[in-house]
This record gives structure tokens, C-alpha cells and sequence, in this order.
């Protein structure tokens, strides 16, 4: 194995790990180091990619995310709850501080905004996946 496959089979996983971590943290993305693991896999190891595409979790939200149907309700939901509840806490935590509240805050209302504005997919309407072109 070269040094740049090597490399990139290490991004690709620190980045696994840290689009996890940030499905529980405030502040934290998921979405973009989960495209950016799968893009790391892609070009690096097939074993590793198939098996972040395939994965029960994580397999489904990327495939349905990078080919442009969207996210689900459910996701949506999800996301925004626990953005809200973390953020809520990070707030109370902090306590009484404005201007780290008033970030706070305005960094959920932008990631609200994101959320929403993705388009929601629909499994019942979408066409199947395995119709669409592969994408890297």
C-alpha cells in the first residue's frame, strides 16, 4: 500500500469518527466529514468505501444525501432536537453570558435553516438508489 492510500484511509476514518461525534455535539458537523470520509474511501480503499455505504447508520444518510434526494423527516427531526437540546444546554451551562449565548443561538437558527431548506426525501416517491449513477 502507497503512502497517499495509507493517508487517506486515515482521514477517511478520523473523519468517520468525528461525523459520529458530532451527531452528539453542539457545533460539531456531521454531514461534511462524512461526505469527506466517504470521498477519502473512494479514492483510497474500495473495501473501506462499500463498507461506509453499506453501513446500517451511516450507509443510507450519505447515498441519499450525496445523490441529491435529500434527507428524511425523521433525520430532520432528529438533527433539530438534539441540535436544540445541546445548544439549550450549552446555554444554561454556560449561564448568563450574552454574547456566547447570543452565538449559540445564532449558530442553531443557521443550522435550522440548513436543515430545512435540504430537501426532505421520501422513500415511498424516490426512485431507487441503485438506479442512480454511482458518485465519488
Amino acid at each position: 500500500m502507497d503512502v497517499r492510500k495509507a493517508l487517506l484511509i486515515f482521514l477517511g476514518t478520523v473523519c468517520v469518527g468525528l461525523g459520529v461525534l458530532g451527531m452528539f455535539l453542539p457545533l460539531m458537523p456531521t454531514t461534511v466529514f462524512l461526505l469527506l470520509a466517504a470521498y477519502c474511501y473512494s479514492k483510497s480503499s474500495d473495501r473501506f468505501h462499500k463498507w461506509l455505504l453499506g453501513n446500517r447508520f451511516l450507509g443510507k444518510y450519505i447515498t441519499t444525501y450525496r445523490s441529491g434526494q435529500g434527507i428524511t423527516v425523521r433525520q430532520k427531526c432528529t438533527t433539530l432536537l438534539t441540535l436544540w437540546a445541546s445548544i439549550g444546554f450549552s446555554i444554561w451551562f454556560v449561564g448568563g453570558k450574552f454574547w456566547v449565548t447570543l452565538i449559540l443561538a445564532a449558530v442553531a437558527i443557521g443550522v435550522t435553516i440548513h436543515i430545512l431548506w435540504l430537501k426532505t426525501y421520501r422513500p415511498e416517491t424516490a426512485e431507487p438508489l441503485a438506479a442512480r449513477p454511482e458518485e465519488a
